[in-house]
This record gives structure tokens, C-alpha cells and sequence, in this order.
């Protein structure tokens, strides 16, 4: 058992930090903005809560963040009253907020000028995976305190793997969305067609889910977006946000993401639509909605 804390729990970081709890034996600590859902989470896993991000670091072996973007995570580890003001020496920062590469070797920095770790270890795998505990979890930094901390991580993932150096968890994560991008949008595109063909949506979806085009988005989404129900899990906001950092850091790589770039501006037509907390299956409606006009 170890001493754990917790930052940010929303509807990835709640179930997180009661699989830290339940799965993983650890004494929990939580943080939030709003305090009665930290109470909440308190009440309903057994843990305990505080009133800042440095109390709740303060004496813990681990420290996981799961927050916004860039500047939330900077607010609660560096900023008055952060989680880096109260961590002990020889701490294990772990970050699965889905942010930039540059704020994670910022980050790295800091924690080192303390005597502690910092691990990026964005997650995929939505509010579904986390309430589950079965998370894909992309991890950047040094191996020691990535091997430290895997048994810990493990708690929420079914996978948990050192992609790199400190940024490499969040540039994995950037190639995560930009499949998922380019996925979204050519189920959409698959089954808009079948329907303007007058073809059986099931039938077509049953003949080829075996085979080249099969995948995740198919096996889980192809029926509520035939539907046009959006209500499930990552929002298009938040798809936003990440496409963002990928087109940003694309842009200083020198990598060419035409297909990214599209899909984002997609995305900006769903918002559009007052599609803001859809999930990312959305991307059918702005096609469906232009056959209405």
C-alpha cells in the first residue's frame, strides 16, 4: 500500500482514483476544484479529500493529475498553492491529463529541481475504460520511476507502457487522436453513404466488420451514430483541445497532417450545431444535417 493522491476528478479521474482505492489498496487523498465532489468521492471509496492541491500531495509517494490543458495542469502543480509546493523528495508526479509535450518537459524540469519524478502518462480508452480500470496509459520519462510507479498505474489500466523520454506520452497520445480523427470520420462517411444508397445499414456493417475495415469506433459506435445518438463518451470540445496540440506541434515537427486538419475544422461545423458535448461520433450529424438544408 502506498500513500496516493489524486487531482481533478471528473469523469475520467473519479473512477481513476477509486480503482487507486479499491483495485490498488492505496491510501487516497483527492483534490478537486468544487469540494463537494471531492467529499463525494471521499464518501463513496472511503478516502479522504483536501482543500488544495499541495495538501494533498503533501507526503505522498504518488501524486496523479488528470485535469483540462496545459494551463489547468500548471495551475495545480506550480501555481499558489500546487501540488509541487507540497510534494516530499523522491515523489512520483504522475500526469494523465492529455496536454502538450512542452508543459510535460516544463513539468519534468520542476519536479527534478525537487528531488522528484515526472511521468506524461496520458490515457485512452474514454469514461468507459476508466470505470472499468481498463485504460491504455502512454507514459514519458525516466525508466526507474516509470517501473516504480507501473504496479500503482496498473491499478486503472489494462495497459501501461514507457513510450519515451519525458514528452513521449503525450506525443503517442497525439497519434492516438489522429487515428481516432481520421477513423470517426470515414465511419461517417461509410454509413451516410449506405443510407443515401438505400442500403441495409446492419447488413453492410455485419459484411464488413471482419474484415480491413473493422475497428473500435465500428465494433462500438456504428449503431448509435446510424441512430444519431452522440450522448457517449469523449466530448467534442475536448477532441478539439487535442487536435489543437496536434496541429501545433505538427506545425513545429514539421509533420503534414492534411487529414487532422479537416477533421478539426469538422468538428468546429458540429460545434456549430450546438454539438459542443456530443461525443466525437458526432462528425455523421454535420453530413445528415447538410442533407436537410
Amino acid at each position: 500500500m502506498a500513500k496516493v493522491a489524486f487531482i481533478g476528478l471528473g469523469v475520467m479521474g473519479y473512477p481513476m482514483a477509486g480503482h487507486l482505492k479499491n483495485k490498488g489498496g492505496n491510501e487516497v487523498t483527492v483534490y478537486n476544484r468544487t469540494t463537494a465532489k471531492a467529499q463525494k468521492w471521499a464518501a463513496e471509496f472511503g478516502g479522504s479529500y483536501a482543500e488544495t492541491p499541495k495538501q494533498a500531495a503533501e507526503g505522498c509517494d504518488y501524486v496523479f493529475c488528470c485535469v483540462g490543458n496545459d494551463d489547468d495542469l500548471r495551475s495545480v502543480t506550480t501555481g499558489p498553492d500546487g501540488a509541487f509546493h507540497g510534494l516530499k523528495e523522491g515523489a512520483i508526479f504522475i500526469d494523465n491529463t492529455t496536454a502538450s509535450a512542452e508543459v510535460a518537459r516544463e513539468l519534468y524540469a520542476a519536479a527534478k529541481d525537487k528531488g522528484c519524478s515526472f511521468i506524461d502518462a496520458p490515457v485512452s480508452g474514454g469514461q468507459a475504460g476508466a470505470e472499468n480500470g481498463v485504460l491504455t496509459v502512454m507514459c514519458g520519462g525516466d525508466k526507474e520511476a516509470f517501473d516504480k510507479a507501473k504496479p500503482v498505474i496498473d491499478s486503472f489500466a489494462k495497459f501501461s507502457g514507457l513510450m519515451g523520454k519525458t514528452g513521449a506520452g503525450q506525443l503517442t497520445k497525439m497519434c492516438n487522436q489522429i487515428c481516432i480523427a481520421g477513423l470517426v470520420q470515414g465511419l461517417s462517411e461509410a454509413i451516410h453513404f449506405a443510407k443515401q444508397a438505400d442500403l441495409d445499414v446492419p447488413a453492410v456493417i455485419s459484411a464488413i466488420r471482419g474484415g480491413a475495415a473493422q475497428s473500435w469506433q465500428m465494433e462500438n459506435r456504428w449503431e448509435t451514430m446510424a441512430k444519431g445518438e452522440f450522448e457517449f463518451g469523449f466530448a467534442v470540445d475536448w477532441m478539439r483541445k487535442d487536435l489543437g496540440i496536434c496541429l501545433k506541434t505538427a506545425n513545429d515537427t514539421g509533420a503534414r497532417l492534411p487529414v487532422t486538419a479537416l477533421v478539426d475544422q469538422f468538428y468546429a461545423e458540429v460545434q456549430a450545431m450546438g454539438g459542443n458535448r456530443w461525443d466525437t461520433s458526432s462528425l455523421i450529424a454535420r453530413l445528415e444535417n447538410a442533407d436537410k438544408k
